[in-house]
């Protein structure tokens, strides 16, 4: 990818080389459940008063004291001093993806007479809290609607060229891309409509739903793709290639073979590597978010 000279985003939150605590989110269903012991007690009740007054006034200087006391977000940002060339150098990419994705999607939003609300990229490393929950690296990037952030451990892509076998900067894109189809998801209502859907079905129905909606985001990405490729001229020869193979390398098939377990359609929450690989291309070449109706296809 021709990437070095694009503009970077200012919705890169970088939390790499911090220890996420359980935050002010978590920490409150702690306080509660001992609440009554704490109201029934002389001295409780003013230790409560006193931690309430102590929370407001963090709140107002914009500090989470439950982070603070709980063991997160102390040290602060790291300094990119304390990263490699190289790992800065990946983060710098990250950025630059995010930022032609956000031109992509800002576009195609303003033409349909809608704006596109951009999501934040968050940086971690090992383990991170978000909306969603506490997560760790081994769950891979995700996006959480919660918060309309998109969570990445940069280590993944080592993983994902040394384990998966898909090495290159396209692929590594794909992988943002992917996440960002989920954002555009949410957006549009379909996150939540497939929620709804999901509820009361089946695991095997509501793994299919996924699959779908999974499918959706890889046909979103490549959308992002034809732009990257067709309006700006970023990639070049070979990169095409390279998403394709990071797409059929996460497949639901080829994961559970990987582990050495047997393929079971049934339990796929993403897709087969065949699925993954049509649906991107399939944005890639038209371009158009018409043709990534999974839902009504009859055919994956």
């Amino acid at each position: 990818m021709r990437w070095k000279d694009g503009r970077r985003s200012d919705n890169v939150e970088d939390r790499r080389g911090e220890s996420p605590g359980i935050g002010t989110a978590a920490a409150v269903p702690v306080v509660l459940r001992f609440l009554p012991a704490l109201v029934r007690s002389k001295v409780g009740r003013t230790f409560l008063i006193a931690g309430v007054l102590i929370f407001i006034g963090g709140r107002l200087l914009g500090v989470d004291i439950f982070s603070l006391f709980l063991g997160g977000g102390a040290a602060g940002p790291a300094s990119t001093q304390e990263f490699s060339q190289q790992e800065q150098e990946l983060a710098d990419f990250v950025s630059v993806v995010l930022a032609d994705t956000e031109d992509t999607w800002n576009a195609i939003f303003r033409e349909q007479g809608a704006n596109y609300r951009e999501p934040t990229l968050v940086l971690f490393s090992g383990r991170v809290n978000s909306a969603c929950g506490m997560a760790t690296a081994a769950v891979g990037p995700f996006y959480c609607p919660g918060d309309q952030h998109v969570y990445l451990d940069l280590s993944f892509f080592h993983d994902l060229k040394v384990r998966h076998g898909a090495p290159g900067d396209f692929a590594q894109a794909y992988v943002i891309s992917h996440e960002i189809g989920h954002h555009v998801q949410t957006l549009l209502g379909i996150s939540s409509q497939v929620q709804q859907l999901a509820r009361g079905r089946s695991k095997a129905q509501a793994n299919a739903l996924s699959v779908r909606q999974e499918l959706q985001a890889d046909c979103f990405a490549g959308v992002w793709g034809h732009a990257a490729h067709v309006d700006r001229r970023l990639l070049e020869p070979g990169d095409l290639k390279e998403a394709l193979r990071a797409a059929t390398a996460i497949g639901d098939d080829r994961l559970q073979q990987e582990a050495g377990r047997r393929v079971v359609p049934d339990s796929f929450t993403h897709g087969s590597s065949e699925q993954r690989e049509r649906w991107f291309r399939r944005g890639f070449q038209s371009g158009d978010m018409a043709v990534c109706d999974t839902f009504s296809a009859a055919s994956l």
